[in-house]
């Protein structure tokens, strides 16, 4: 056998090792394929996906857009747009009222019962011990909120305290799944529009003049809760009646400087005894 020349050699073993190489290329490019990747490492997209100006208040937004020629316009618009951000965050308290007479035809009527009021009295002093610097104590015109409100006041003196109509209860909208009785959709035309003022007056980034966060508390009703939740949460608004909340219980959204909203307790009755907690 004629002896093998040195380019013989290197070729055999250019083939061997480009052979080795392929075998590696081809296993392990099959083993990715089954490999497990981390949920946020996918290419995941969302079936719903943030809206950061749902209170029209980012502040791209709120930056007239101009034409950028060099650095000093550019210099100019980030100063504005660093003068619209939010420096601090928006705390709403939501307080369903006590238990009450359901019975009233009237809603002079419809006031809190005995155990309504030892909610109101438990709700109170919760709210008292969590030594908050609260900014605002709102409640909605109806008996029910009114009366719970002041037995609360009574653990929180020196608050601030208003009265809004926008607040009173109502058929927000047609719920899905849809309920077991029948209602007139006149009901949601009419309170629908009110409550979703209600919630652009009070949801909202704080403006960019607020040092400190504040913490508004909001004396009012379930189904108006249910709906300011998934309002601010950016879920479907007609989930709201998905939503179970007790008599005198805390709801609490903070809405970020980001503009982002946590949810921080829904429907809280921890403070309450057992025997206490009621929903109808």
């Amino acid at each position: 056998m004629p002896p093998i020349s040195q380019l013989h050699k290197w070729a055999l073993g250019l083939g061997a090792v480009s052979g080795a190489i392929l075998y590696y290329c081809n296993t392990y490019s099959n083993f990715d394929s089954l490999r497990v990747h981390n949920s946020w490492t996918t290419n995941y997209t969302p079936s719903v996906k943030w809206d950061h100006n749902w209170d029209r208040r980012d502040p791209k937004s709120l930056v007239k857009p101009m034409q950028i020629k060099d650095e000093c316009d550019e210099n100019k618009y980030n100063e504005k747009f660093e003068a619209n951000k939010a420096k601090a965050a928006r705390h709403i308290i939501l307080i369903r009222h006590g238990q009450y007479h359901t019975s009233g035809k009237t809603d002079l009527e419809r006031m809190l019962t005995e155990l309504g009021r030892k909610q109101a009295d438990a709700t109170g002093k919760r709210l008292a011990k969590l030594q908050l610097p609260y900014s605002l104590i709102v409640k909605s015109t109806m008996t029910r909120a009114l009366e719970t409100s002041k037995i609360i006041e009574q653990s929180l003196i020196d608050v601030p305290v208003e009265s809004d109509c926008l607040l009173v209860e109502g058929a927000p909208i047609p719920p899905e799944p849809p309920i077991g009785q029948w209602k007139s959709e006149k009901h949601f035309f009419q309170d629908g529009p009110r409550i979703e003022a209600a919630f652009r007056k009070y949801f909202y980034r704080a403006d960019p003049s607020q040092e400190r966060d504040t913490y508004t508390i909001l004396v009012c009703h379930a189904n108006v809760i249910r709906y300011f939740v998934c309002r601010a949460l950016q879920f479907p608004p007609e989930a709201w009646l998905r939503i179970s909340l007790k008599h005198g219980s805390i709801t609490w959204l903070c809405i970020l400087p980001n503009g982002r909203v946590t949810l921080i307790c829904l429907g809280d009755t921890g403070h309450m005894l057992p025997q206490e907690i009621t929903s109808s």
